[in-house]
């Protein structure tokens, strides 16, 4: 019997994709989004010791409680607002869990969820397993700019949530101060939830602020705010997010998360307590860290042919092409993978429509040194 698929439009990711492919031709991979080098020391002690400890059976629910007290501690200090760990706190397996949880949590089939293309692979399918509507605004196509307008037109009496992303992937773009206070005075004038996706949160470079949804007051009682472990501390495949939200938000989002993973892996939670409360100055200087390497990537870059667009936030940095090829992104970037052992994201796949003629290409510089220097020498023969 041939099952009716409930996702019509979702196939293998791109990422999976052009990882497949840079494996099979030898490529170095600056395409899928993961750091190449150790995982903090301390971490790896923390989580060692937690596992021989025998924190190895189910974890509570909502997250074992040192990590959502260690949550609550950071919330804090980064953005003054000190979340309750028991009613505001909920630890899940990654930022993706926790993005489906907040959509199946309240938006209901036939409404409606406005998305800022480009934007991240799994919204849509999280919306379209609600049983709605994803109603996609671009953004700027050069700026990666949002148009508030645009975004205000879009919405009718069916519309529910609005996602928001900063630092953005897969741009880097950050959202401005202004441009929270257009989202507040959209959200709370037409009574719509909020779901700011902050993955990238401490990755923010030339002093610039990160603006939080948790630093405006007239968002707390309406927003999801999901975060990421595996972004911060370079452990991608520990697979740790969490999201904190208001009571009832947090009520209903609890009630989606335990019947999906139940808890996320425990040994790791306690890991994440520790670290938190011992190395602070980890995630304090985490947008140093990866300025040094944004700098260099771009250096790097400025001896090919790619013309590196800005980057305010995150470990992407977008290329443009246009020099070397008419080739679509797709084409482009099996093209560079199978000729030049170079393998990077399009973004085509990141858009309902994408933009005509757009010649980009997402590059990721959370490498090592070495994994740079090796891209770099093949991307220079372009």
């Amino acid at each position: 019997m041939q099952p009716v698929t409930k996702l019509p439009k979702v196939g293998t990711t791109i990422f999976t994709t052009m990882s497949t492919l840079a494996a099979k031709h030898s490529a170095v991979n600056l395409g899928q989004g993961f750091p190449d080098f150790d995982v903090p020391p301390l971490l790896v002690d923390a989580l060692s010791r937690a596992m021989r400890d025998g924190q190895n059976q189910y974890a509570m629910m909502s997250g074992a409680p040192a990590l959502r007290l260690a949550i609550a501690h950071k919330t804090d200090a980064c953005y003054g607002v000190r979340p309750n760990p028991d009613t505001e706190i909920t630890v899940t397996s990654g930022a993706s869990e926790a993005i489906l949880n907040a959509v199946l949590a309240v938006v209901r089939a036939g409404e409606e969820v406005i998305v800022l293309d480009p934007c991240y692979d799994c919204y849509e399918p999280a919306i379209d397993m609600a049983g709605a509507i994803a109603v996609h605004v671009p953004l700027d196509a050069k700026t990666f700019a949002p148009d508030w307008t645009r975004v205000r037109e879009a919405i009718t009496p069916n519309t529910r949530l609005l996602m928001i992303n900063s630092p953005h992937n897969p741009s880097g773009a950050m959202l401005t101060a202004d441009d929270m206070r257009e989202v507040a005075d959209i959200v709370v004038s037409h009574n719509l939830y909020l779901l700011s996706d902050e993955v990238y949160e401490h990755i923010v470079f030339d002093g610039a602020r990160h603006e939080s949804a948790l630093l405006y007051p007239e968002l707390r009682d309406r927003t999801f705010v999901i975060s990421s472990f595996g972004k911060t501390y370079h452990c991608t495949g520990w697979k740790v997010g969490y999201c904190v939200a208001p009571p009832a938000l947090t009520l209903e989002f609890r009630k989606v998360h335990q019947y999906n993973t139940f808890c996320t892996f425990h040994p790791a939670q306690i890991a994440f307590a520790e670290m938190i409360e011992k190395d602070p100055a980890h995630y304090q200087s985490l947008g140093d860290f990866y300025q040094e390497k944004r700098d260099a990537f771009r250096q790097q870059l400025s001896e090919t042919k790619l013309k590196a667009l800005p980057v305010p936030g995150g470990y992407f940095q977008l290329v443009d092409y246009s020099d070397i090829s008419d080739l679509d992104d797709m084409a482009f970037s099996e093209w560079l993978t199978i000729e030049k052992g170079v393998t990077g994201i399009p973004l085509s796949p990141f858009y309902a429509t994408p933009p005509k003629g757009q010649r980009l290409l997402r590059l990721c510089f959370a490498k090592n040194p070495e994994t740079v220097a090796e891209a770099m020498a093949r991307l220079k023969t372009l």
